[in-house]
Formats: C-alpha cells, sequence, structure tokens
C-alpha cells in the first residue's frame, strides 16, 4: 500500500507595502485632526497633502450620536489611523490640529488631545505639532455692511481672494453708514462724499501696508 501523502504547506510571502526605505530612517506623512464638539476627524496624507492615506472619524467607531466627538471615539478612529500608517510603512507622523474655526469656537473638542495621545501610544513618531484655524471670509459675517465697519477696525486687513467687495465698496459703504446715523442734509451728503472720492483717490496711491 502506498504511503499518504501529505498536504504540503505553502509559505506565504508577505508583500511589504510603502517606500523602501534603510533601517532606521522615519517615513513622514501628515495627520489632519479636526475636532469639533459633534465629531472628530483623523486624517493622513502624504507630505502634500494631496494624496489621504487613511481616514476615520469618531462616529465610525460609535453607535451613539452623542459619542461621536468623546475622547473614547477619538482614541479607537487614531488607533485604526496608526494600524494602517504601520501597514503602508509610515513611521512618523507630523500634527496639524484645528477646531472649527471661523466664525465659532476656535477651541479644539474633546477628542484632540485623546487622539494625540493614542497616536503616540500606538508607536507612531510624532514630529511637529502645529495649530490651525479657519479665517473670516464675506460668507460667514453677515452682510456687506458689517464687513465695512470690520475693516475700518483693522485697515491692514487684506481681503482674501474671491468675489469680495472691493476697498472701494467698503469705503462707501462705511460713509453711507456714518451719514444714516449722522442724519445728514443731502446738500452736505453729496459734498461729503465728493471730498471722500478725492481723498480715496490720494490714498489709493499711496503704499499699501501690505
Amino acid at each position: 500500500m502506498a504511503p499518504r501523502k501529505g498536504k504540503e504547506k505553502k509559505e506565504e510571502q508577505v508583500i511589504a507595502l510603502g517606500p523602501q526605505v534603510a533601517e532606521g530612517e522615519n517615513v513622514f506623512g501628515v495627520c489632519h485632526i479636526f475636532a469639533s464638539f459633534n465629531d472628530t476627524f483623523v486624517h493622513v496624507t502624504d507630505l502634500s497633502g494631496k494624496e489621504t492615506i487613511c481616514r476615520v472619524t469618531g462616529g465610525m467607531k460609535v453607535k451613539a450620536d452623542r459619542d461621536e466627538s468623546s475622547p473614547y471615539a477619538a482614541m479607537l478612529a487614531a488607533q485604526d489611523v496608526a494600524q494602517r500608517c504601520k501597514e503602508l510603512g509610515i513611521t512618523a507622523l507630523h500634527i496639524k490640529l484645528r477646531a472649527t474655526g471661523g466664525n465659532r469656537t476656535k477651541t479644539p473638542g474633546p477628542g484632540a488631545q485623546s487622539a494625540l495621545r493614542a497616536l503616540a501610544r500606538s508607536g507612531m513618531k510624532i514630529g511637529r505639532i502645529g495649530k490651525f484655524q479657519l479665517i473670516y471670509s464675506v460668507r460667514s459675517i453677515c452682510n456687506k455692511r458689517d464687513m465695512a465697519v470690520l475693516f475700518f477696525l483693522n485697515p491692514c486687513l487684506r481681503p482674501i481672494d474671491g468675489p469680495l467687495v472691493s476697498r472701494a465698496g467698503l469705503y462707501i459703504e462705511f460713509i453711507r453708514i456714518c451719514i444714516r446715523y449722522l442724519h445728514l442734509k443731502i446738500w452736505a451728503n453729496q459734498i461729503f462724499f465728493f471730498f471722500f472720492c478725492a481723498f480715496f483717490v490720494l490714498t489709493s496711491k499711496m503704499k499699501k501696508p501690505y
């Protein structure tokens, strides 16, 4: 009787992902942590920020809506991100932390600190840590009248690129506000506007502060 053939064990080849680096060399990525009071996003990209490597949110790790912004959900999200980064050969991360910003709160949510700690405890080396905020735009301000007042409170304010009101429009709108509250007559309005136009032409030729 012929001997039975046993099952041959096949060696599984481990496919290494990510760049080939020397021993002891770190491969950096950028971790964008957006921590609001509704959710926490942990988003890892390459150094250019154009290629997404991994993105996990606190809402993906919990079932209850009220727990999406909790430190526990942020910790679970950061652990999944760290595991995926290790699979792709990323060993170190630069941190970019931001809150909601704009005309809302500039304080990060409760999950920011927990996510950062979880990344460090998962074996990821931390590079630079920076805090970035959104700035005001015309869309975040009520109307052109408020923008004119804001411009005159800070004359060095540089208008953001886009469909914004011009510098002359801000001057005119501010003058209209002053005239409306001072209750000037029509002829005084015209004379004041004439001198204002002359003043604007002279000052527009001067060197701008930026």
